[in-house]
């Protein structure tokens, strides 16, 4: 595969190829594409399209704008990152890791610090990317996000999000998108952690063994806690909807319990085929 090319995008004709781009990524539902009218009309007022292209095709892309966030001083601007697609047969090529470098690159010189978005905490390969790889963080879980979607990957659950924030300029993200990046965590990492796992799971009786969430969970205690995810969740959904719904309320509870409990996520391990998120109360962390 040749090396993709990233670059800003501006024009009606780019926007139309970005449109046509994700009806082939979220297949199903015509009303859930940003027409090329509204992406056009975000760049020209402080937005950033960004598109990946290989021998002068569209792969993927990358879309945001600005936005305020509230604090206690008031509103404060920031970047809200709306959508990255990326063309079925290019993902996991590390494309969309060039993407959001790229997004990176582009807010930092509008002055920015901090960009948000969501994405569903169940889809462990945008965990991987967005918590281990790009170093965002999340304390913020929203419940049925986006009402009732209709596109074949998201059709028949709540659409329940994380809010993840990435702090740009903050060591922990320059660290993990330099030349040098940190070394990604292994389950052995944490042998001499203080860590109490709250929970644990279990391999299902079904066919392909997917694992089940427990009935009940602990008490949250320690500094440092793991909560595991299945590692492929759109699969899951395929062979086992009800076990699909049941991890969708589960880990609406575990995340929503952890975050009012001042527990923050703050990396992502994937080893031996298992998905696992870190959660951490306080300064504890094994790596910026």
């Amino acid at each position: 595969m040749s090396a993709p090319v990233i670059k800003l995008l501006e024009t009606p004709e780019e926007m139309t190829a970005v449109e046509e781009l994700q009806r082939a990524v979220w297949p199903g539902s015509e009303t859930d594409v940003v027409p090329a009218h509204m992406l056009i009309t975000a760049v020209h007022n402080g937005g950033i399209v960004a598109g990946a292209f290989v021998e002068d095709r569209i792969v993927g892309f990358v879309f945001g704008f600005p936005g305020l966030e509230s604090t206690p001083d008031g509103p404060r601007p920031k970047h809200c990152s709306h959508m990255m697609g990326i063309r079925p047969e290019y993902r996991d090529s590390g494309l969309g890791f060039a993407l959001k470098r790229a997004q990176w690159q582009m807010v930092r010189h509008q002055g920015l610090d901090h960009i948000t978005w969501t994405y569903d905490p169940l889809l462990s390969r945008n965990a991987h990317l967005n918590i281990a790889k790009l170093g965002a963080v999340c304390n913020t879980y929203r419940r049925s996000e986006y009402g009732d979607m209709r596109d074949g990957l998201n059709a028949g659950l709540p659409s329940d999000r994380f809010q993840v924030d990435w702090w740009i300029n903050t060591r922990r993200v320059e660290r993990r998108l330099s030349k040098r990046p940190r070394r990604l965590l292994k389950l052995d990492d944490f042998s001499k952690a203080e860590l109490h796992p709250f929970y644990e799971t279990h391999a299902s009786s079904t066919a392909g063994g997917w694992i089940r969430p427990p009935e009940h969970f602990s008490p949250l205690e320690g500094h440092l806690l793991l909560t595991e995810i299945p590692s492929d969740f759109n699969a899951l959904k395929e062979a086992d909807f009800p076990l699909a719904r049941d991890w969708r309320f589960f880990s609406r509870e575990i995340f929503e319990t952890a975050f009012a409990a001042g527990y923050i996520v703050t990396d992502f391990v994937f080893d031996h085929g298992r998905s696992f998120y870190v959660l951490s109360n306080g300064e504890s962390t094994l790596q910026p």
